[in-house]
């Protein structure tokens, strides 16, 4: 099961790095190979030192029955987003040029917050050993609340780590029209985050307490 994980997630891996570099219409894109860069380091720190365990792994892979029928549609329109992300900002900034040149520092600034991005959400799965690649509730797994690590301080840290990474993409590519998929993955993340949180709520034991301790979804002291 692990090397199937490992197959799919090297694909699509490939998949949207191809997508950035034939969009571009060029190789040396050198915003496509710093995003590379980046994804490659947090792909072995994944495989590494963030490894999670082999239970979680074939989880992840192929998660058991009960997933939530609407998070397989925001899903599907999640993947078929970031493809339209990554063609958006490979024509933009890559090939065509229709955004104005940004300021070094807000190209840093893009690159510092894809990488703090991912790394949420990489530890994020690390801590929670019920970290499933769909919303279902893991009775076969015998699925309890985390609230250990950074699940103390919000209640979903991977999905800040999503918005995070998906608000220093376009400042990583200098790509004011990648914003425009950019605005509509964030919001279907937020979606997901409430009806997924909505869903814990009313069919996993203890959640509800533990949102009494852990007050915000995603925003400390906002939501």
């Amino acid at each position: 099961m692990k090397s199937n994980y490992l197959i799919k997630q090297v694909g699509g891996t490939f998949l949207f790095f191809s997508i950035i570099f034939i969009s571009a219409g060029r190789i040396d894109y050198w915003q496509g190979w710093i995003y590379v860069v980046i994804g490659l380091v947090m792909f072995l720190l994944n495989y590494t030192v963030l490894q999670v365990d082999s239970e979680l792994l074939n989880e992840r892979s192929k998660p058991g029955e009960g997933a939530k029928k609407w998070d397989k549609t925001i899903l599907g329109l999640s993947f078929l987003n970031t493809i339209i992300m990554f063609i958006a900002a490979g024509l933009d900034s890559g090939r065509y040029h229709w955004s104005p040149e940004l300021n070094w520092s807000l190209y840093l600034l893009g690159i510092i917050l894809t990488i703090i991005g991912q790394l949420l959400f990489l530890i994020a799965q690390k801590q929670n050993k019920f970290f499933s690649s769909t919303v279902r509730i893991q009775t076969d797994r015998d699925h309890t609340v985390c609230e250990t690590g950074l699940y103390k301080i919000i209640r979903h840290p991977a999905y800040l780590g999503m918005i995070i990474q998906s608000l220093g993409f376009p400042l990583l590519f200098g790509s004011l029209w990648s914003a425009i998929p950019i605005s509509f993955s964030v919001l279907l993340l937020l979606i997901r985050t409430f009806l997924e949180d909505r869903t814990l709520i009313n069919e996993l034991n203890g959640y509800r307490e533990y949102t009494l301790k852990t007050r915000y979804k995603i925003i400390p002291y906002i939501w």
